[in-house]
């Protein structure tokens, strides 16, 4: 016995010579008393008890402990009541029945098998149904990127031809301003000219033709 068991084994017999008197039989639980000295564990108290019945300190009788003892007990002590010695019990050895292997499946087995197959197409058929609308959602927004191209692409088209008209417009008026020019027998334009070709390539395509005309009339007159 450790210097820790026997200080715990005489605090115990010391809160039970507290309590009874030599001879007499302890009216309360062993737990309570080991609560009263402050130890909590259920094992500790066992093995205080089990000192003190060893060393004649209490004696068991009909499930309760009589102190036939109070001295401490002193350090090196030996036990005066042997330990009762544990019976061995012989291990008996399991025989294992192999299953036969030729074994035919039974309904439950099937059925849970069934069971796990359907669960495993249901995921199968959750991820084909979420790759199917991102695929949707994916071919949605291509159709509406491919409409605004096209939109952009049209606009961009009649603006194209827009100015291809306009160009040729104003190719053909100066076209009609430098013949002018050059009918009425001048080197240089005049002021009316000037302004009609200054006109023209503003985007004031519509009366440059008669102005030439008119210049040109007044020239010969």
């Amino acid at each position: 016995m450790n210097q820790e068991s026997l200080e715990r084994a005489n605090a115990f017999l010391a809160a039970i010579a507290a309590r009874v008197q030599p001879g007499e039989l302890l009216d309360v639980a062993p737990a309570d008393v080991a609560r009263q000295i402050g130890i909590a564990e259920p094992l500790v108290a066992a093995r205080a008890v089990r000192a003190l019945l060893a060393r004649r300190r209490l004696e068991a009788q009909d499930g309760r402990y009589r102190l036939l003892d109070a001295t401490p007990i002193q350090p090196g002590e030996k036990e005066q009541v042997p330990r009762p010695r544990r019976a061995r019990t012989k291990v008996r050895r399991a025989v294992r029945h192999e299953a036969p292997t030729d074994q035919r499946p039974t309904y439950s087995e099937i059925g849970r098998e069934a069971i796990d197959r359907l669960v495993e197409l249901g995921r199968e058929v959750a991820t084909l149904r979420a790759s199917l609308r991102s695929a949707m959602e994916e071919a949605r927004e291509a159709r509406e990127a491919r409409d605004e191209a096209e939109r952009r692409a049209r606009m961009l088209a009649e603006r194209v031809r827009e100015l291809e008209g306009r160009a040729e417009m104003a190719e053909a008026n100066l076209r009609t301003l430098l013949a002018a020019a050059k009918g009425a027998g001048r080197d240089r334009l005049g002021d009316t000219e000037m302004e009609a070709i200054l006109g023209v390539l503003k985007g004031g395509e519509g009366a440059p033709s008669q102005r030439s005309e008119e210049t040109h009339a007044g020239d010969l007159a």
